[in-house]
């Protein structure tokens, strides 16, 4: 559990504020002092010495919530800011995870709830990207391993695009469950990042789709590229639990898709923004034919309560699209 590659080496030093943003520098130095509030008289290189038989207390962030939240719209570099407080975190890397809300919710499961606790209580701090809540189970699962981690002394830092009282809006009756969103939402100190989608900042339009030929080309071109047809890829993700999605994705150098298209319902929809999310921490640059990214979701999605994952896909895609816009150049070359 550690940051992945896109992130390996990301820190606060080289996170480009916009000067027109205040909220972002603001963000960069309220995440330093809580990096330093961590530090708790560690060593050189940031451990702390064990003992098998007795458990010490860990220090604790001087006064207010145990953790950081950080709150925007997709594209500010709030996973950028997050993996650099795990990097600036002065402890040895075994005291530090950090993992997306899915791969949270999904160590839940292979370990186990209490092993989980126990796993995680002797870590420093706790970094939970792209936190969503999407239904009641997950948000008293949640609630409950973070208040155990919060009582083992654990710091917590997490982004999302939503608000923490705000969570499950939209997706399920979250007026049901408010007592365990209130106390998640007490947890956290909210940082509010504004900003533009840094990812398509000055930069020009997305390449438009290639034809099904150039795709065609440039996978049996491109060393460690994939090839597959669109519908027939979102079929093979219904089969695969999207914990796996990042392992599917290991050696992949490329992704090549044809017949992209319109998005056929909500499962489906969501079960790609997280393999766009696996492609982008992997910097795996995607060459399609069919249909712009942009188009991939309908109105009614993108007016839904999970309207931000789909924009955040898009985002994602696009800038993966950009990033593949050579491979097209390879096919060429090899005709």
């Amino acid at each position: 559990m550690v940051p992945p590659p896109r992130f390996a080496t990301v820190s606060f030093d080289n996170y480009i504020t916009d000067p027109g943003q205040p909220s972002q520098a603001e963000a960069v130095e309220a995440l330093r002092g809580f990096a330093a509030q961590l530090d708790g008289g560690a060593g050189a290189k940031g451990g702390r010495r064990r003992h098998w038989f007795r458990r010490e207390a860990k220090p604790a962030a001087s006064g207010g919530p145990r953790g950081m939240y950080l709150d925007g719209g997709y594209g500010v570099g709030k996973t950028h800011l997050l993996a650099s407080l795990w990097h600036a975190t002065p402890a040895a890397p075994e005291l530090k995870a950090f993992g997306t809300f899915v791969e949270l919710t999904n160590l839940v499961g292979a370990l186990g709830f209490q092993q989980t606790v126990k796993t995680l209580s002797g870590h420093r701090l706790l970094c939970i990207d792209e936190f969503e809540l999407d239904d009641p189970g997950d948000t008293v699962l949640v609630s409950t391993l973070l208040g155990k981690l919060v009582e083992a002394g654990v710091a917590l830092a997490a982004t999302s695009n939503t608000l923490p009282g705000k969570l499950g809006e939209g997706r399920f009756a979250a007026a049901d469950f408010l007592r365990e969103i209130q106390g998640l939402s007490a947890h956290f100190r909210t940082l509010r990042i504004d900003g533009e989608d840094y990812r398509h900042r000055g930069l020009p339009a997305a390449p438009a789709p290639h034809s099904d030929e150039t795709v065609t080309r440039a996978a049996r071109h491109i060393p460690g590229a994939s090839l597959d047809d669109f519908p027939a890829l979102l079929d093979h993700l219904s089969r695969v639990h999207p914990s796996r999605y990042g392992a599917m994705c290991d050696g992949v150098q490329a992704v090549c898709l044809t017949g992209v298209g319109p998005i056929p319902d909500q499962s489906t929809a969501l079960r790609l923004v997280v393999l766009a999310d696996r492609l982008y921490d992997r910097e795996v640059p995607v060459l399609a034919s069919g249909v712009p990214f942009d188009q991939l979701f309908s109105e009614e999605m993108l007016n839904g309560g999970y309207r931000k994952k789909y924009f955040r896909a898009i985002s994602r895609l696009t800038a993966l699209a950009r990033d593949a816009k050579g491979l097209a150049d390879v096919a060429s070359s090899g005709r």
